[in-house]
């Protein structure tokens, strides 16, 4: 074993509490979640950066020392990577994301260009033990019931405004006087989502990151994350819960797993969810209808203009609200719902 001065603590690995100089071991082990050590080979003018544990965004240079986590990612307008099935020190990999996840990098959409390559150096080490982001996961809760009302807003698929959504609930609730707990319950760890959660005034911000898996691509169970998730947010001090599911509701990160859990979406008491266009609006709801859910307002990029909003309105017949342009409409929605005054 080596002692090693990080140059960049990347933020998947915040709930670790890392600091220089670091332990490493050549001796690794390949498992989702593991943190390893690498060496910057590359840069990429087209995805130069990375996102550090105090949330700070810094580029990328090569020979940079970087603490990350072994992870996977398959994102349609990303890149498209896994952890290694066996890793040693002087593997090549690629960061795949802008929280520091690392893996090997097979794919990625035509703007991007080449993920960056690094040099895996070796696996952090405390007290003779290889790091995992599962030793330091909330403790497992039974979802044994929700009190709280809870408000979850997905999508057809990533960049359709959920977080956006997501925020303006979470800024109008807490104008209100509200106190909301949020998180995030699929994706890639990333800080980003949450501190936009945070500054929009939620007091109580959480993810699957923090149940111990840095991208839900590798979730054994994404409906267990989900509730433990929930089960820290109902027993924290907050009103009102706003959950966002990360990328789209088909795909490689388990939405579908979540949404097929009957304690998840028993909890669940109003549904937001961000549409592209008219054909995924039609078929969100329509592949909620099949798992005998329903949608309560439809937001996004197909609600831009009336064009959208009338379609939707009328031939789903199901609401429709912007959260950009109606935030008001969009949260008395809700209120409805939720059967509490605006």
């Amino acid at each position: 074993m080596s002692k090693l001065t990080i140059d960049k603590f990347a933020s998947s690995t915040f709930r670790l509490g890392l600091s220089n100089p670091v332990e490493i071991t050549r001796d690794c082990v390949s498992e989702s979640g593991t943190v390893v050590v690498v060496r910057a080979l590359t840069e990429n003018p087209n995805y130069p950066d990375l996102e550090l544990v105090d949330g700070r965004i810094e580029r990328i240079r090569a020979g940079d020392v970087i603490a990350g986590v072994l992870g996977s990612r398959r994102a349609l307008r990303g890149f498209v990577g896994y952890a290694p099935y066996k890793l040693a020190a002087g593997d090549r990999l690629n960061l795949l994301n802008l929280g520091g996840v690392i893996g090997r990098c097979i794919d990625g959409h035509k703007d991007l260009g080449e993920a960056v390559q690094v040099e895996v150096l070796g696996c952090a080490v405390r007290r003779k033990v290889v790091l995992n982001l599962d030793q330091a996961a909330l403790t497992p809760l039974p979802l044994v019931s929700i009190t709280k009302p809870v408000v979850l807003v997905l999508g057809s698929c990533m960049n359709v405004g959920k977080t956006a959504a997501a925020s303006e609930i979470i800024r109008r609730f807490s104008l209100a006087g509200r106190r909301v707990g949020a998180a995030k319950l699929s994706g890639i760890a990333c800080l980003k989502d949450l501190r936009r959660f945070e500054a929009a005034g939620a007091v109580k911000v959480l993810s699957f990151l923090d149940a111990g898996v840095p991208s839900t691509v590798d979730a054994e169970d994404p409906g267990a994350i989900a509730r433990t998730v929930m089960g820290h947010l109902e027993a924290a001090p907050v009103d009102v819960i706003v959950l966002e599911l990360g990328d789209g509701i088909l795909g490689h990160y388990g939405v579908e797993r979540v949404l097929d859990d009957p304690v998840v979406t028993g909890a669940v008491t109003a549904t937001v969810y961000c549409a592209s266009d008219l054909v995924s609006a039609w078929g969100g709801v329509e592949l909620f209808a099949r798992r005998g859910l329903a949608i309560d307002v439809v937001s996004g990029p197909a609600t831009d203009n009336a064009s959208g909003t009338t379609w939707i309105d009328g031939t789903l017949n199901v609401r429709a609200a912007n959260a950009l342009t109606e935030g008001a409409k969009l949260v008395d929605i809700l209120h409805a719902k939720m059967g509490v005054p605006a």
